[in-house]
């Protein structure tokens, strides 16, 4: 037995091939730990298990340094994949490798250590060199046998969820991995409207399948459209509300794998215009392309392809996929129980490649990041260059997940200080600069110009005339939000929800002002609800506003797409604010108005209008994140104990250890009361 073939541990099948996609992989550059000859005997025992099923599946791995993923595929097989209605009829979720049933899980394979930040789980402590391992992905382990769990539609309109798919004995499942999973608890019926039903219908019709495994979802999947541009692509933010539904579901599988898919594209060295993206940029998309094997025109592969923003408006990289990709890592762990994902040492190096990228020192004086137009949701020219709240809202929620889910060692510690570092300093800088209500507003109304001090209240030379006049009479007298953009001498009143509820849901807010906001939302409903939720931003560039901050964007006119239209995949992260702040009424709210125009609408990506009365001019039907939000946003209002997985609480801890202001004595701790006036 090679010692290369127990490096790591992975329950993705093995048709699917990984290719090392550095210029410098020195396959691994590391032995694996030494092994006793009863482990030896047992992981032996469960190798030749593994290849026996493997012989089903055939797979030529290929030595050459080629980027990204590769596997056989049948010559009749469709290019692209995208699996029916009966793909959700049966949900998998894979064990990781168990050595003997009386072990912890791998222990043969990679010594753990308990977590700092979780209770109810191990981490991995990796023993490799640091400098070797950080240009380093494990992929195709040791398979296990699947637990399945049947999904059963019966004629009354209910769901029942039982396991009689595949007898599973108790020594075939790890009990150390599955605590507190999903698979311990009593299924309980629910009942599904039509709508529901439908939805889920659209949803999995849009499922792309690569090597046989289902890896995402198409962002729209219109059979009418004749031209689908990037829409016939997986995008990570927006497979983000589809990777919740199915969680919610019980759907596990789907997630895991596209999870461990984009990892794998982590930093593909695609250029533009000669240059590279950093070190553990995650694509913004990418695409199960069919293409022929060199040598035998019958036989094809599957590749994916991913889009770091060389194909994108604007040849723009996505800061936000990262981010995301974090996020919904820890939901995963989160919601199934299953920590092992989290764990693995791949897994492990991604999070911290992307961390490494987003705290890299620069010139910037902010804690906030520093980033182009078009590099989030807003994915056009919108003047949101700068600091803009969505992104820091993100990056804040990222930090607080990898808190959690990094494994604190020797290795890690100093990433872990400056994770806290960040936090705190993030946490004071957006609530005391970002926060306007009617006080703040006067505060700046009648600001000072030109002041060079410390003491300076003006710290960022603010001129009062830059309050906009719709401001003046919009903003309620209970109630504030966060502004867009914070820079020297300008800040961008505009009010972007994204960011103003993702502020809410990772506490980067006072409590105070998170329920401040939601109440300016209640309050100004009218504006920012109206016939369709919600306003992506309010108010609109309109007239030479418009035309100077867009370029006269023919896409962005006013009220339309990124420009003040309204859009339903907002939904689910609205219904996760509203239940987080004790407001589930206006969740539901919200939700009644979208269900009563979505599915006759044919489930539209955005509305324009200032009332979002109208479909998008521009809108693809069948819009897959509109979908999955409005399923989510259902989900998680049936079971408001899921959304209190998703969601952080007041870190006072961190509060306490919070260094965030310049006095003349030196560092000053802030108050964890609320913001300082």
């Amino acid at each position: 037995m090679k010692s290369s073939t127990c490096i790591g541990i992975s329950s993705m099948k093995p048709c699917c091939r990984f290719l090392v996609s550095y210029r410098s992989s020195s396959i691994f550059g590391f032995s694996p730990p030494k092994m006793s000859r009863s482990g030896i005997r047992n992981l032996s025992k469960s190798l030749s298990k593994a290849v026996d099923r493997r012989r089903l599946h055939s797979c030529k791995h290929s030595k050459s340094q080629i980027v990204g993923y590769k596997c056989v595929a049948d010559p009749n097989r469709r290019a692209f994949s995208v699996s029916g209605s009966s793909w959700g009829q049966s949900r998998v979720f894979s064990d990781s490798f168990r050595v003997d049933k009386g072990r912890s899980r791998g222990v043969l394979v990679i010594p753990r250590v308990a977590s700092d930040f979780r209770n109810h789980s191990t981490s991995v402590e990796h023993h490799v060199n640091e400098k070797n391992f950080e240009r380093i992905y494990i992929q195709g382990g040791l398979n296990v046998k699947p637990l399945v769990i049947e999904r059963i539609e019966t004629g009354d309109g209910l769901v029942k969820e039982d396991n009689t798919g595949i007898n599973v004995s108790e020594s075939d499942v790890n009990t150390n991995n599955v605590e507190g999973s999903n698979l311990t608890e009593p299924r309980i019926e629910r009942e599904v409207s039509e709508i529901e039903k439908e939805a889920w219908n659209i949803l999995r019709g849009a499922v792309v399948s690569y090597c046989g495994n289902p890896v995402g979802t198409v962002a729209a999947n219109d059979p009418a459209d004749k031209q689908p541009l990037n829409y016939d692509q997986i995008f990570i933010r927006d497979f983000i509300p589809s990777a919740l539904a199915f969680l919610l579901n019980g759907e596990a599988e789907i997630v895991k794998n596209f999870l461990l898919h984009t990892l794998q594209l982590q930093s593909w060295e695609k250029t533009v215009d000669c240059y590279s993206p950093g070190q553990g940029l995650m694509p913004a998309s990418f695409k199960v392309r069919t293409v022929p094997r060199d040598g035998s025109p019958e036989a094809f592969e599957e590749v994916l392809d991913p889009d770091f923003g060389e194909s994108a408006i604007g040849r723009v990289a996505p800061v936000d996929s990262g981010l995301w990709w974090i996020i919904l890592l820890r939901a995963y762990g989160k919601i199934t129980g299953d920590y092992s994902l989290q764990d693995r040492v791949d897994v492990q190096t991604g999070i911290r490649l992307i961390l490494n990228l987003c705290l890299t020192d620069g010139f910037d004086m902010f804690p906030s990041l520093l980033v182009t137009d078009g590099s989030c949701m807003i994915d056009r020219r919108m003047g949101i260059h700068g600091h803009p709240l969505e992104i820091q809202a993100l990056f804040y929620s990222a930090l607080r997940c990898s808190r959690e889910m990094l494994t604190v060692n020797d290795a890690t510690k100093n990433l872990v200080a400056a994770i806290n570092n960040r936090l705190s300093a993030l946490s004071f800088h957006i609530r005391e600069y970002y926060w306007v209500d009617i006080k703040k507003i006067n505060e700046i109304y009648r600001y000072n110009t030109e002041e060079y001090s410390t003491d300076a209240i003006n710290k960022f030379n603010i001129y009062p005339d830059q309050i906009p006049s719709w401001l003046v009479d919009w903003i309620p007298d209970e109630g504030g939000y966060f502004i867009g953009n914070l820079q020297p001498a300008h800040m961008d009143f505009r009010f972007f929800t994204l960011g103003n509820l993702w502020v809410i849901v990772s506490s980067l807010g006072t409590p105070k002002q998170n329920k401040d906001v939601l109440d300016l939302i209640e309050a100004k409903w009218d504006d920012l609800v109206a016939n369709m939720p919600l306003k992506i931003i309010y108010p609109a560039l309109e007239s030479d506003e418009w035309r100077i901050i867009t370029g006269s964007d023919p896409k962005n006119t006013p009220w339309s797409y990124h420009n003040g239209g309204s859009w339903p995949t907002l939904l689910w992260q609205f219904t996760l604010a509203c239940i987080k702040m004790g407001k589930p009424e206006l969740a539901q709210r919200a939700v009644a108005l979208a269900e009563e125009r979505l599915a006759v609408n044919q489930w539209p990506e955005y509305y324009d209008t200032r009332s979002g009365r109208f479909i998008g001019k521009q809108s693809r039907l069948y819009q897959t994140w509109t979908v999955a939000g409005f399923l989510a946003s259902k989900m998680l209002l049936q079971n408001p104990e899921k959304a209190s997985l998703l969601f952080w609480e007041e870190d006072y801890e961190l509060l306490e250890t919070c260094v965030c202001g310049l006095s003349k004595n030196g560092r000053r701790k802030c108050s964890r009361l609320g913001p300082r006036s």
